[in-house]
């Protein structure tokens, strides 16, 4: 439950309503994490409650509706020491659509798979370009730059696995398009796609007659 973690993390700080944990979440992480939807921050919150990791409080407030003050419960303290201090261990394996698109390119044969990597590897030199801007705006703000820092690594570490894609697959992407046949015309219909005109339907000669 990495979220809900984050959560606690950021309530070891001080006790803080659900729109200044959002702000604070959104600040401290940066842009490469993306911004945290406030609905899904409630439905976190409320599961922090339940597990008393957090206790809720309401707060009176002349102009607007009271709000909710959310504090982090020494449960909650040792919650957190313990997830903070243990290392990740990667569970769910590797998934990124470019291996699925690695995979119908191949299919497709030498030329599509020389398109997709062409393709892709552009798309990471942008990628590359806009993380750099990011970093040199966020050069003041260690754990920000630190994850556009993983950012760039991790697109450095793409384009040399596009390297290696094309050195290993183009042989057996070349041998899979020479397998593909190509599609027959339609039948009935001749190699110019016209009827016979006793109206015995024409056949083209090739690789898919019966005789030559």
């Amino acid at each position: 439950m990495p979220l809900h973690h984050a959560v606690l993390a950021l309530l070891t700080q001080r006790p803080s309503h659900g729109y200044e944990l959002k702000a604070q979440f959104e600040e401290t992480i940066g842009p490469q994490w993306g911004g945290l939807n406030i609905g899904h921050l409630y439905q976190i919150l409320e599961r922090l409650v339940r597990d008393g990791y957090v206790t809720r409080s309401q707060v009176a407030q002349t102009d607007r509706p009271d709000k909710n003050l959310y504090t982090l419960t020494p449960a909650g303290r040792a919650e957190m020491d313990s997830w903070a201090t243990t290392a990740w261990v990667r569970t769910g394996g590797f998934r990124d659509e470019v291996f699925l698109k690695l995979l119908g390119a191949v299919a497709l044969g030498a030329e599509a798979l020389v398109t997709l990597i062409e393709a892709q590897r552009q798309t990471y030199l942008s990628e590359l370009a806009g993380l750099a801007q990011q970093r040199r705006a966020h050069a003041g703000e260690p754990l920000v730059a630190l994850l556009i820092d993983a950012a760039v690594a991790h697109t450095k570490a793409d384009l040399g696995l596009l390297d290696s894609a094309e050195r290993h697959l183009s042989p057996l992407a070349a041998a899979r398009g020479a397998r593909t046949p190509r599609q027959p015309p339609a039948p009935g219909r001749g190699q110019d796609g016209v009827a016979g005109a006793d109206g015995d339907h024409a056949r083209e000669r090739g690789p898919w007659s019966d005789s030559a």
